[in-house]
């Protein structure tokens, strides 16, 4: 399978190009071109001359493209689905339904206003601010969520009136090239373009002159790169890095009837997810019964490739990423931490690590102390509320977290002392177009999502009128 870039309107080949691995076959399955300098700034090129046109299109016309651009991609979900699940791994019926999401999001995005706000109106003067798009934007999408990851930055980056180049990861580009050439005949030629390459690409769109704002979903260390990069030209930045979310169960729970909500949470997408519970803290008067009923639904659990039915679970995305988790599945059991759980590994070949509870660590060990980014769950007990308050806080991330209790008041309040973007309650990885998504500390600069995400990528103008 070939794919191929989209710039200024048009598809492009490159002379070099990468292949693209199937993590649960370790085998290639397609080829994506190299995009080359030259290409690069023909991408940017378009994309600056777009701008001026798009930035004056009305507010209701582009609403009405991005409403065409979510009708476009839910019409080809199964599609897009087939294409995540070959690159990234996920179970099909996931990767659909990051497929619709995209579609949703494109949706919500464009009923997103941002209105004229009036400070001051009288005989002597109006005063009032307005929005104002950037210019070029850069967008740099992940791996664990390749397409919805770009959505996230391209919908309010159009709509705000801004263009947009595209960088999606060098190991999952070919769904967000097949979206590109689904959307080229609706969106106006360079107002979006999409080229794939490496980390070397990444650095050249990050640092060129033209681009105003860099959109990056990534790890810690790759965001604060970017932010060196974006500093002499005083670019603006939105930043979703890394998480290591604490989940808090009290002691009040009913370890059966949370049991699926607490594994999804831990292990969705094989534990390949931001925000996904990487420290479970359970009251030590119900952590045996909660520990059986996770291990007991780790038994059930079915890992495969992702295009075959009934398969739950995928593998480890990255030979990198695999590499990283078995080393700190060794380094658990060196440190002293029991590691459990049994669920068959299919013969498929590929990156697959069944999901663990790991059991015995301290807080210092690497494992909880880290992002992990796979399906390895320390599991830690704790008696005062206080005590694993200060725990889960005791640490540079910042994104998100959990409380789970049978006094949903009771439940609340300590969420709301979490120091994190996100905490939910009796629930996690919930994600609304409606909500934004922010990182504390670490985890992240900025906000994605809902009026405060499309703002980001617009800048404020006062407009100061003397009537008299």
């Amino acid at each position: 399978m070939g794919m191929q870039m989209m710039m200024g309107g048009a598809l492009h080949d490159a002379v070099e190009t990468c292949d693209v691995i199937n993590p649960a076959t370790g085998e290639v399955f397609a080829q994506v071109p190299e995009c080359s300098e030259a290409q690069l700034e023909e991408a940017i090129a378009a994309a600056s001359a777009a701008f001026p046109a798009w930035a004056a299109t009305p507010v209701s016309e582009r609403a009405r493209i991005l409403v065409a651009c979510a009708e476009k991609v839910r019409a080809h979900a199964q599609e897009l689905g087939e294409l995540i699940s070959q690159e990234q791994g996920r179970a099909l019926p996931i990767a659909v339904g990051e497929a619709m999401g995209s579609a949703r999001w494109f949706e919500h995005t464009a009923g997103i206003e941002l209105p004229v706000q009036v400070l001051r109106d009288d005989e002597a003067m109006r005063v009032q601010v307005e929005h104002r798009p950037l210019g070029v934007v850069a967008g740099i999408a992940p791996w664990n969520y390749p397409v919805i990851s770009a959505v996230w930055k391209i919908a309010p980056a159009l709509m705000a009136g801004n263009t947009i180049v595209v960088k999606p990861s060098p190991f999952t580009p070919v769904a967000t090239l097949r979206m590109g050439e689904l959307l080229k005949d609706i969106i106006p030629a360079g107002v979006l373009n999409i080229v794939t390459g490496g980390d070397a690409l990444g650095r050249a769109l990050t640092a060129h002159p033209a681009v105003r704002k860099v959109s990056l979903t990534g790890s810690i260390g790759a965001g604060k790169s970017v932010m060196r990069a974006c500093a002499d030209d005083l670019k603006r930045v939105t930043l979703e890095l890394g998480g290591n979310d604490a989940a808090i169960v009290l002691d009040d729970v009913d370890p059966e009837a949370i049991a699926e909500k607490l594994f999804w949470g831990a292990f969705q997408n094989t534990g390949q997810v931001c925000s996904v519970i990487k420290r479970l803290y359970v009251h030590e008067d119900v952590f045996e019964p909660v520990k059986a009923a996770l291990l007991a639904r780790i038994a059930r659990t079915r890992l495969g490739i992702g295009l075959q039915d009934g398969v739950e679970m995928g593998p480890i995305s990255t030979l990198p990423q695999y590499e990283r988790v078995k080393e700190l599945e060794a380094d658990a059991l060196r440190a002293g931490g029991t590691v459990e759980g049994e669920a068959a590994l299919p013969e498929a070949g590929g990156y697959f690590i069944a999901p663990k509870i790991v059991t015995g660590l301290s807080d210092g060990d690497r494992l909880v102390a880290e992002e992990q980014f796979g399906p390895l769950l320390p599991m830690l007990p704790f008696r005062d509320e206080d005590e694993v308050i200060a725990r889960a806080n005791g640490t540079k991330f910042g994104l998100s977290g959990s409380v789970w209790s049978g006094d949903i008041d009771r439940a609340a309040a300590l969420a709301a002392r979490l120091d994190c973007g996100t905490a939910w309650v009796n629930q996690h990885l919930t994600v609304l177009p409606i909500a934004p998504i922010s990182g504390h500390k670490w985890s992240g600069i900025g906000v994605e999502n809902g009026p405060w995400g499309l703002a980001s990528f617009t800048d404020l103008q006062t407009i100061s009128i003397a009537k008299a």
